[in-house]
């Protein structure tokens, strides 16, 4: 019997429009003053910078977009804000957190 093939990892663009997948969401929550992923059965804590990010996705807006708002917001190269951006977002989908 032969091994499942690896899935390719997932590859975000600038061009993509990600949202959370159905079950999770950004919530605030008060009791812990901190940021989380809330999700069926679990709640994943989210750093500053994710938080920031995630805020920005609607499901709509193109990545490109989204970028460009970080990099004028928090006057920072648009370059190092790209890879980050896309990275997190990688990884987040990979996990199925986000959909595309």
């Amino acid at each position: 019997m032969s091994s499942p093939l690896p899935t390719p990892p997932v590859r975000v663009t600038e061009d993509d429009c990600p949202g959370f997948s159905r079950g999770y969401r950004l919530q605030h929550d008060r009791v812990r003053e901190q940021w989380v992923i809330q999700a069926p059965e679990r709640a994943l804590l989210a750093d500053p910078i994710a938080v920031a990010i995630l805020q920005e996705l609607d499901g709509r807006t193109r990545l490109g977009t989204v970028i460009d708002r970080l990099a004028a917001r928090y006057e920072a190269p648009r370059e190092q804000i790209a890879t980050d951006v896309l990275a997190l977002l990688s990884e987040l989908t990979e996990k199925r957190i986000l959909r595309l």
